[in-house]
């Protein structure tokens, strides 16, 4: 399988091990002494994703994706260029690790860094689980539900209907529109309009009606409606969801585990959510890797709503997902509950996926995408 990783080895190294030879005995501290990352490879995944896989010395390989949609290959070689630091390490310190590397850049945050490390702590979460035997959820604390709701994505009255047939309850949509979105709209999409017009129907939620980054107005939309506002998927870190909870900009984060710091900060936004009363339903229009981060994280907080997804793993996973009712049951697996079918993988190595450039009908100048 043709890779981007640079395959690297180290025999020491490493956090300080916090095993000790009490009532486990010596043979037990030595094997965690003895686990030690040898290798990162990165591999570009049909149709626009990245996938990671860390090896190490022990035999066990975890799983991630450190992936930021249109830049798959500043991705990979932000994750070749945390070789150094974690090349030789302990996997099994995965907070540990997560402080040095975000820590460490100096310039923290940020899509690439946040992104780059988010896939790196769900392979090390991956990796922790299968060596204890148990998934990571049980880490986490054990699980607070039996079975996770998912949602899919249904633009069309007839893919709603397919959806549905194949199990699906809960969907995301959006208006219809001719043209890109504008700074001054028409009134039928004028966002407090829009949303007053759909408010006698009960949305789930209303997902990001202006801006992300402009609090105040989103906060000021969410006061004047009882409809949920959410929003999460292009905010990083615990520190980019602080104002939106403390301005109550939305009651539904959707924060996307393989931007947001991966599984670790991802379930201290949960906690911060908690607080403040609010509830997750994590964004993802990733591969399976990223679903699996995410039922691991839905299976073990108290208030999660719905985990989006666009892929159950069909062609990638030996186990694909499936969806009864709405639900996904429990992952029952070590680690994120997933085997990668690496001989399938292998027909799908390689794009070159851009995000979608737009401009103004009428003047030629540049519109969101």
């Amino acid at each position: 399988m043709i890779g981007l990783g640079v395959a690297q080895t180290a025999e020491s190294g490493g956090a300080p091990s916090t095993a000790a030879a009490s009532s486990s005995g010596p043979k037990r501290a030595r094997a965690r002494e003895l686990m030690r990352i040898t290798k990162l490879e990165t591999f570009l995944v049909k149709p626009r994703w990245l996938f990671l896989k860390i090896h190490t010395n022990a035999g066990i390989s975890g799983w991630g994706e450190p992936i930021l949609e249109g830049r798959a290959r500043t991705c990979a070689t932000a994750v070749q260029e945390l070789e150094t630091y974690l090349i030789g390490k302990d996997p099994r310190a995965v907070t540990h690790h997560w402080q040095a590397i975000y820590r460490h850049a100096f310039y923290r945050g940020g899509p690439i860094l946040t992104s780059a490390l988010s896939g790196v702590d769900q392979a090390l979460w991956d990796i922790k689980g299968q060596a204890l035997q148990v998934p990571v959820y049980e880490l986490l604390g054990g699980p607070t539900r039996q079975r996770i709701r998912v949602y899919a994505h249904a633009n069309t009255p007839q893919a709603l209907k397919d959806k549905m047939q194949q199990g699906f309850t809960a969907f995301k949509t959006g208006p219809a529109k001719k043209r890109p979105a504008r700074p001054v709209e028409t009134p039928q999409f004028t966002a407090k309009l829009l949303i007053k017009a759909l408010e006698p129907y009960q949305p789930m939620f209303i997902e990001e009606p202006v801006n992300c980054q402009n609090v105040e107005v989103m906060a000021d939309i969410a006061r004047g409606t009882h409809l949920p506002i959410a929003t999460g998927e292009r905010i990083f870190t615990k520190w980019g969801f602080r104002e939106i909870l403390e301005k109550g900009a939305a009651s539904i984060l959707q924060p996307d585990l393989c931007h947001a710091g991966g599984i670790t900060e991802v379930r201290l936004i949960a906690g911060m959510a908690e607080a403040h009363y609010a509830t997750l339903a994590p964004h993802n229009p990733l591969g399976p890797i990223s679903l699996a981060a995410g039922l691991q994280i839905a299976a073990s907080i108290p208030n999660f709503l719905c985990q989006e997804q666009v892929s159950l793993g069909e062609g990638y996973l030996k186990s694909p997902f499936q969806v009864k009712e709405g639900y996904i049951d429990l992952p029952k697996g070590p680690g994120l509950g997933i085997e990668i079918d690496e001989e399938a993988l292998a027909s799908k190595i390689g794009h070159d996926w851009h995000n979608p450039e737009t401009y103004d009908a009428d003047d030629g100048s540049v519109v969101d995408w």
